[in-house]
């Protein structure tokens, strides 16, 4: 078969979960409300973090930019999805995925750096409590932010160029419910090695980096925790630790697990499980393992609240 010219397609098909028609309402249903779960848990953190000035300090400072990444990744694949199922209609323009690719492969990345900027901002927190203000200034965490961005952006770039000089033959149907950077480059006729070595490559400089050194800022926070005298304040410690390594765990072993396996064993159904895991679910579980069980938050919101219904209830 003769690949058709990359300037000659038009659109590629998600094939997403299921065909069956009578599953489609309850896909429907379950993707919208982990959708409004996602954006209202992470835009209420966002108001919180940035309307209280107790919270101006840079652990939250990250949890704000962790949320609004959050809500940002969500809605690059969800809004999609949702308008294909009620429509069903499954097509997906070319520049629409293309587009989609590279602002999904930029907050994945920045999720995945923030969240080691997060492991880091609490080693230095419970391991050196001292220098805490002195290391983690504005300015610093500013930089690491920034950084985060910068070197989130041109890696989508880099990935969003390599796909772009590709060719692709007739079949043009994607085992997913968004366009996903592998799966998008093996349906390609054109030689993929180039693409390939480059994915696996800022794969594990920028996926498995990040992780080594979370577990590493980890690793360091249950040394300085065994250290401590109070057995409720081990307890209590511990426990924040395992809630953030699950998150952790989740985001990156299926992220990683997608990206990582080989062609032979990529099986589009389970694919797309753990596309929804690191893509929908843990967005979704951030607010609450992050954030909502934190009394600072609570307190933010319930003032936030007060303050609303005073100003709503003040005469004009």
């Amino acid at each position: 078969m003769e690949p058709e010219n990359l300037t000659r397609v038009s659109e590629f098909v998600l094939l997403g979960f299921s065909e069956e028609l009578d599953l489609q309402p309850l896909l429907f249903g379950l993707f919208l409300s982990m959708y409004l779960i996602t954006v209202l848990g992470n835009l209420l953190i966002v108001l919180a973090a940035s309307s209280d000035s107790h919270l101006h300090t840079p652990m939250y400072f990250f949890l704000s930019n962790l949320s609004y990444v959050d809500i940002c990744f969500t809605s690059t694949t969800v809004p999609k999805m949702l308008v294909n199922i009620q429509t069903q209609s499954k097509v997906i323009t070319y520049g629409g995925c293309i587009t989609q690719m590279y602002f999904f492969l930029l907050f994945a990345g920045l999720d995945s750096f923030l969240l080691t900027v997060m492991a880091y901002d609490r080693f230095v927190a419970i391991c050196h409590p001292l220098h805490y203000t002195v290391i983690m200034h504005p300015r610093l965490c500013g930089r690491l932010v920034l950084v985060s961005w910068t070197i989130s952006v041109l890696n989508s770039l880099l990935q969003s160029l390599m796909v772009l000089r590709l060719s692709f033959c007739a079949d043009l149907q994607i085992p997913n419910f968004f366009c996903e950077l592998k799966q998008i480059v093996q349906l390609a006729c054109s030689d993929t090695f180039l693409n390939n070595l480059v994915m696996y490559f800022v794969t594990v400089l920028l996926g498995a980096g990040p992780l080594a050194g979370i577990l590493y800022s980890y690793s360091k926070i249950v040394s300085c925790i065994r250290a401590m005298p109070s057995v409720q304040g081990k307890y209590k410690a511990f426990s924040t630790c395992a809630s953030h390594l699950s998150v952790v765990s989740l985001f990156y072993l299926t992220s990683l697990g997608v990206y990582l396996s080989s062609p032979a064993a990529h099986n589009a159904r389970s694919s797309a499980t753990a596309s929804v895991l690191y893509a929908v679910v843990t967005p979704m579980l951030n607010p609450f393992i992050y954030s909502l069980r934190n009394k600072d938050i609570k307190g933010a919101l319930k003032r936030s609240f007060e303050m609303t219904v005073q100003i709503g209830q003040s005469p004009d």
